[in-house]
């Protein structure tokens, strides 16, 4: 049930329906979003749900049972079986592979039989407990949205355990933070501080507060099905499938345009999944501000994917020493910090290096601020050197992305390799890609109020306009996307 499909247009406003028709049953409005959030995963396949009830209820007990005792060495154990079986889960279905196929390919680098061997007894080893190996990958499903279900059932246990959450009694409201359909599948990652308080009150929508929040919808998926999904189509899936046939112009273009469409792609859904929870009276926080007008690598990761990072800094950075004891070991819990964030965006050992890139660009860029220049950024800097930070930072953002983009690591220097020559022909920037990536950045790098200022001016104009507008949107959107919608990017981890 993809959010721009027909059968989530129709799911949405017949569970907005029936949960306002509760409005005043606190707990038959939360048992219709849990049934709803059930409906809404199981659509995609019934089966992974089991995991999710799994992770849910292991970590609703082991919360508990960090309740019941101020024993320090208990609760740690207790959290740290909680970290171990939801990693457990998340390195099997997700890493299994990734690890198999490094180990054969090192056994590989010492003996092509060796590893023929080792291939033949995990076949005969995993059919003995009912698995099937296709070659030396096992064939095991994925199930949509597992890293940021898992993500927000470890930040339940470690905030109760550092004693900054309460543990819930209701087993249901647990289920419920867990599953809530709007976020259930690609985030953003909603903390259980955040999430569970606003499941003690009474919901509220108000007329205006409603507007808004089905306009954020609409805006959602005319980003994804207008700029992101047209650009995907129209020129990057091309050129990335077959860089060495066209121009460096139009791989530059490409890799340019890619840089725009995981944006609009990402932050569409993000858009969606915001709105849609406003539309019950849930409120998230902003996942994306603008990140393409960094000035520098830093500032990037407080405005790109906003959940995932502030996440990795409270739960991973910090924990490995943040910025405590010195200049070095402070780079070396950013790169592992990056590097490991790299993994879990794709078991692949290219978004390991896509993450030790942004890594190591940002420790390079705090031994700059601290040995070199030896101040931190006050915007009080001159025009060019912002200019030069902004170019800077937004190079390597671009063309780090050729790693987070390519299908495979040749694939990825071959796009490298088609960003030099001296041919300067673009047949296939046509004036439509043109004319979209144009649209796509100028919205992007324009007043960063332009939407609040539009959606005042929605909320202020009659209903029956309102109505007309959404319309004029839909047909809008019916006449000019002319691709096959595409899957959300994050939903592949």
């Amino acid at each position: 049930m993809l959010f721009y499909s027909l059968q989530f247009l129709l799911f949405l406003p017949l569970v907005f329906a029936v949960y306002w028709a509760f409005d005043g049953f606190h707990k038959a409005q939360k048992a219709v979003i849990l049934v709803s959030s059930a409906i809404f995963y199981c659509a995609f396949n019934p089966w992974p749900f089991l995991l999710i009830l799994y992770c849910c209820t292991f970590d609703y007990f082991a919360a508990r049972a960090m309740a019941r005792t101020k024993d320090k060495k208990k609760r740690k154990r207790i959290v740290l079986a909680s970290v171990i079986s939801n990693l457990s889960i998340l390195g099997f279905f997700k890493y299994v592979n990734l690890f198999i196929d490094t180990f054969v390919e090192m056994v590989r680098a010492v003996s092509t039989t060796g590893a023929d061997a080792l291939v033949s007894g995990m076949h005969s080893a995993t059919s003995l407990i009912g698995l099937h190996m296709t070659g030396s990958r096992l064939d095991v499903f994925l199930p949509i949205g597992l890293s940021f279900v898992v993500f927000k059932t470890l930040t339940y246990t470690i905030d109760v355990y550092r004693n900054e959450l309460k543990p819930r009694t209701s087993w249901a409201d647990m289920l419920l933070y867990t599953t809530f359909f709007p976020a259930v599948i690609a985030g953003p990652i909603v903390r259980a501080a955040e999430f569970l308080p606003q499941l003690d009150k009474a919901p509220s929508l108000s007329p205006e507060e409603g507007a808004q929040a089905l306009l954020r919808v609409v805006k959602g998926l005319v980003k994804k099905l207008l700029i992101a999904d047209f650009l995907s189509a129209n020129l990057i899936d091309r050129v990335f499938s077959r860089p060495g046939v066209y121009t460096p112009i139009e791989v530059w273009g490409a890799v340019f345009a890619y840089t725009l469409q995981i944006y609009y792609d990402f932050s569409a859904y993000s858009d969606i999944a915001i709105g849609g929870a406003a539309l019950f009276g849930f409120k998230f926080k902003e996942n994306f501000r603008r990140p393409y007008k960094a000035l520098n690598l830093p500032d990037f990761w407080q405005r790109w994917h906003i959940s995932l990072s502030t996440w990795l800094r409270d739960y991973l950075y910090i924990p490995l020493g943040g910025n405590r004891g010195g200049m070095l070991m402070t780079m070396r819990n950013v790169i592992i910090t990056m590097t490991l964030g790299g993994i879990w965006h794709g078991a692949v050992w290219r978004m390991a290096l896509w993450g030790f890139i942004h890594g190591s660009g940002l420790a390079l860029t705090r031994f700059y601020w601290a040995k070199i220049r030896g101040k931190m950024p006050d915007g009080k800097d001159p025009i060019w050197r912002k200019a030069l930070g902004w170019t800077g930072t937004f190079l390597v953002v671009m063309l780090a992305r050729i790693y987070f983009r390519a299908d495979s690591m040749s694939l990825a220097h071959a796009v490298f390799a088609g960003l030099i020559g001296d041919t300067w022909q673009a047949p296939n920037l046509t004036p439509q890609v043109l004319g979209v990536t144009f649209i796509a950045a100028a919205i992007h790098f324009g007043p960063d109020r332009l939407y609040d200022r539009a959606a005042e001016l929605f909320v202020r104009i009659p209903v029956p306009l309102r109505a007309a507008a959404l319309v004029a949107v839909a047909v809008l959107v019916k006449k000019m996307a002319g691709v096959e919608a595409q899957p959300f990017i994050y939903f592949k981890f």
